[in-house]
Formats: C-alpha cells, structure tokens, sequence
C-alpha cells in the first residue's frame, strides 16, 4: 500500500507560501501523492490552483484531489481544460478525485442546485471524459494529454456513489471512516464493479487526519471541530479518530492495508512544516 500526505490547504495557520514547500518536502521525504480537500465557503486554498503550485515545484510525487466537489462547477468544460492543464504541466501526475459533497451553502454559493447534484454529476463526467478524448461538444479544448484522459476516482459511500465509480472511474475513495467499515465498503465497491461489468480491479484509497507532536490531541481537535461543525456530533467523532501517536499511525496504515486499501492518504491538522517529517518517520 502506497503513503500519500495531504496538502493543508484547510488549516486555520497555512499560509500560502507555505504550499509549495509542504509540496517539494513531501517529495523529499518519500510520500506518493499529495491530496488535497475541496470547500467553497470557507477560508480555504482552492484545490486545483493548489495542486498547480505543487506541481510545479515537484517532480515525482502524484496529485490528487480528494475530493473536488466537481458538480458546483457548472462549466465542465473549464474543468476539463483546468485539469488537463495540471496534467500536463505535472508530466501526467494528476488523479481527479471527485463526490458530489454535502454542503448546501457550496451550491448556493455558485447559484447551483444541491438535490440534483448527483445526476449533474454523472453527466459531468460522461462530458469530460468526452473532451478529454476529443469528442466533446466543442472539439479542440485541449492542452491534449494522455489518451484514458486524467483518471478518476469517484467518492461516496452511497450505492449511487459506487455505480458512479464503477461507471466512470479508475478507482473510489472513502472519507474518514473506522477500518472496519472500510473492508465492507471496499467488498461493495469491487462487487459494483463486478455487477457493471469491469473486469479491470478498482484502486482503493481512503484518507485519515494525523497529528504529531506537543499538544496534537488538542491541536487537531480544535481544527477538526470547526472544519466539521456543519455537521453536528459526526465533528465530535471525527476530532476523536485523528491519529496523534506514531504507532497507532503504524497500526491504521496496516489495517487499511489488509482491508484492501492501495493508497492511504493522511490528512494534517497543521500547515507547520515540520509535521511532514514526523509523518514521514512514522508511517514510512
């Protein structure tokens, strides 16, 4: 199972300039990807010119978005070429993680209906993967990039979610969730997958916050309440599971392995660059 780390984009104390060295440091220490998290309404970095700052300033690492809350995007074929430029701009690093998300104010935001989300977002896809391959409305939209287009993991743990993964991705992600319902969900994505006809295996990734360091049980508490208040009691649980101690990092990273789990990506709590390497030490 690959290690990938994400982005603090989200964070209360990043700042920007602290991106592309989070970035080029992740790559130093030997992580897989990089992810990064998708809010509009929020005093966060957006995800793909996020993810295009990191790109260039690496060279090996992966990109990915985990998730991008791609169905408030109303110009899919803006989407396409921003996505297809990160590609090529990375040398083909980037993954399109994409879900249909769960806060209203993010749709109400761009003027876009929340309750069809899921269906604008499978015809979404349908569309850019057409432009990716050259067939879209308007031909031309380019830069062209690889053949398959830029993959695509899809998110959710809904049953329409995975029909969407099984349909249009390389691959599904899970949100923070125990290890143990984590082997159920992938038994279900790859089952979908079987039912749809994919002889190909599906990429499984999840995500998981961590936090090393003096005080991290606090640290990550605080942040990870507020980033989540929209959802009630789910902050309280999610403040709980973060990961503060080196070897129950260990333990979670052999657990996800065994559920099934490719590629685990660990979510900071802090933008402070020194986490990195304590990560780093930890899970690698």
């Amino acid at each position: 199972m690959e290690i990938g780390l994400g982005l603090p984009t989200t964070v209360p104390d990043v700042d920007g300039r602290t991106l592309p060295q989070w970035a080029r440091r992740a790559e130093e220490c030997g992580f897989a990807s990089l992810g990064v998290l998708d809010r509009l309404v929020y005093a966060s970095y957006e995800p793909l010119i996020s993810l295009a700052a990191a790109a260039a300033v690496t060279e090996r690492i992966r990109l990915l978005t985990t998730i991008l809350i791609a169905a408030y995007r109303s110009d899919t074929a803006l989407l396409a070429k921003q996505a297809a430029t990160i590609d090529a701009l990375s040398g083909g690093r980037l993954v399109l993680g994409v879900a249909a998300g769960g806060r209203e104010d993010d749709y109400a935001a761009t003027g876009t209906g929340y309750r069809d989300r899921g269906a604008r977002l499978d015809a979404q896809l349908t569309e850019l993967r057409e432009i990716w391959a050259g067939r879209g409305k308007v031909p031309g939209i380019g830069p062209a990039g690889r053949p398959e287009g830029v993959p695509l993991l899809v998110g959710g743990h809904s049953p329409r979610a995975m029909l969407r993964s099984a349909r249009f991705g390389t691959g599904w992600i899970a949100g923070g969730n125990s290890v143990t319902a984590y082997a159920e969900l992938v038994r279900r994505a790859r089952q979908t997958w079987i039912e749809e006809g994919r002889t190909d295996r599906p990429r499984m990734v999840a995500i998981l916050y961590a936090h090393l360091g003096p005080d991290a049980a606090r640290v990550a508490g605080d942040y990870l309440r507020g980033y989540y208040s929209f959802v009630g009691l789910k902050a309280e649980r999610t403040a709980a599971g973060v990961l503060t101690d080196p070897q129950h990092i260990r333990d979670a990273a052999q657990a996800y392995a065994e559920a099934g789990c490719d590629e685990l990506i660990l979510l900071p709590c802090t933008a402070q660059l020194a986490q990195v390497g304590l990560l780093a030490d930890a899970a690698l």
